[in-house]
């Protein structure tokens, strides 16, 4: 009903770091895992990462894992993934939504417009 608004990407050098943010609504956030995810040109949507609502479980494609960290602060309903070590292969769109245990969207709530991140070589 309500789309979630994500920011923060942009273009940087591989190496570089962004930080992205996903502003939701209380219905979309409240006690629900969080999660990003990610479609880039001619490829599928695919997994990136998961926070449950207490922040104390995480979850993180292998591509993510080492160099992206994610985090929540539910006072403001936001979701946020700090991306380091960026490669060109990271670029892509990047959403957020709810996430099942299967890394899966729920598909009880819309999908935003999503923030582009282009990583140059």
């Amino acid at each position: 009903q309500v789309q979630p608004v994500e920011s923060g990407g942009g273009l940087v050098q591989a190496g570089g770091s962004l930080r992205l943010s996903c502003a939701a609504s209380a219905r979309t956030f409240g006690a629900y895992t969080m999660g990003w995810f990610r479609q880039a040109p001619g490829k599928e949507r695919e997994f990136v990462a998961s926070i449950n609502w207490s922040g104390g479980r995480t979850s993180y494609a292998d591509s993510a894992r080492g160099r992206f960290t994610i985090s929540r602060d539910n006072a403001k309903n936001t979701l946020y993934l700090q991306m380091n070590s960026l490669k060109p292969e990271d670029t892509a769109i990047y959403y957020c939504n709810q996430v099942t245990e299967g890394r899966e969207p729920t598909g009880f709530r819309s999908w935003g417009q999503g923030t582009q991140v282009t990583v140059s070589s």
